[in-house]
């Protein structure tokens, strides 16, 4: 089974499933604020997912000083989390700890 890497400034706490990854980037880090909009969200994929999902591609290249590879690899994260994570159940493990998404 792959491992995944949580990847926050360097944190290399690996695990064996994706949602657990998502829950130590949630609990485990400090939340990140959006640059685009100002809103506060956990960083790691919550702080991806929001960027992309709220957000146009230019809006986050002028904000972030991204360039097109910076874009493409954080779709790719996006997209293979997306493929792999079961949210509902993430989402569900946050509330119960009163943490929220």
């Amino acid at each position: 089974m792959s491992r995944w890497t949580c990847g926050i400034d360097g944190c290399d706490a690996a695990f064996e499933d994706v949602e657990s990854t998502i829950l130590h980037q949630t609990t485990e880090h400090k939340r990140h604020e959006c640059k685009v909009c100002g809103t506060i969200v956990p960083d790691g994929y919550f702080a991806i997912r929001h960027a992309f999902d709220e957000h146009t591609r230019a809006e986050y290249v002028r904000a972030y000083e991204a360039d097109s590879a910076a874009v493409r690899r954080r779709e790719e994260v996006k997209r293979e989390i997306e493929s792999e994570a079961d949210l509902q159940a993430v989402i569900e493990e946050l509330d119960v700890n009163g943490v929220g998404g």
